[in-house]
């Protein structure tokens, strides 16, 4: 099986040898380039070093846990977060997407659904080129003081620029293409996290909870009982 992206650079940060080194594995024969890390300053370290295309990586590390991690990397980067938890650390799972993580999978997770996960966000970091083509003119849509700049994939609010991870952005582009429409959380999880059934709400309530903070926290209307809308 060859990945869309046969050179991709994955960070994988656990600290369990076992999982690590299985994991590694079925990555490496998938094609993915796979670098390794036992411990949260470490994966601080390998990331600053090969500047990876995606973050796998493990909430429960010892020394600086994978959330603090994931933190220090949004500091300075967008790469893409696959966050690993244990099955039932719901809290831990939410803390995680709140300091920037994309997605997540439980342990124990099953291998096909993990490549699906991390193609799924590596996607999701590159210009999408089924996303409509701009309008006529600057290319530039306005939603009072918010405009987005579909070439440059730019988000501007009063005229400074706004940093969006690439699934806060895709999120974005989502209700800019159906401007005043309601969409459902399942419709959100399918379009943006690309999932084709089931999946998490709480992807969509905490990366909303993100992107309001960053573009206007009434930009973005609750539905209560039906969804989201973006305000035209």
């Amino acid at each position: 099986m060859v990945p869309e992206e046969p050179a991709a650079r994955i960070l994988m940060v656990e600290d369990d040898a076992v999982i690590r080194e299985a994991t590694q594995l079925t990555l490496e024969r998938h094609g993915y380039d796979v670098t390794t890390a036992e411990d949260g300053l470490e994966a601080i370290e390998r990331f600053e070093k090969i500047h990876p295309d995606v973050v796998m990586l493990d909430i429960m590390l010892p020394g600086l846990d994978g959330i603090s991690v994931c933190r220090r990397v949004r500091e300075t980067s967008t790469v893409p977060i696959v966050m690993v938890s244990a099955r039932g650390d719901a809290l831990d799972v939410v803390l995680g997407l709140e300091a920037g993580a994309d997605d997540y999978v439980t342990k124990p997770f099953d291998t096909q659904v993990l490549v699906a996960r991390l193609r799924a966000v590596m996607r999701r970091a590159v210009s999408d080129p089924e996303r409509p083509a701009p309008a006529a003119g600057s290319g530039v849509e306005s939603f009072g003081d918010l405009e987005l700049d579909r070439e440059a994939l730019e988000v501007r609010r009063g005229g400074a620029t706004v940093q969006l991870t690439p699934t806060e952005l895709k999120l974005l582009i989502e209700f800019a293409n159906n401007p005043g429409v309601v969409l459902s959380r399942s419709t959100l999880l399918q379009r943006v996290w690309d999932y084709e059934w089931g999946g998490d709400g709480r992807l969509v309530d905490v990366h909303l909870q993100r992107l309001r903070t960053k573009i206007g926290a009434d930009r973005i209307e609750t539905v209560r009982g039906f969804g989201y809308k973006l305000r035209a």
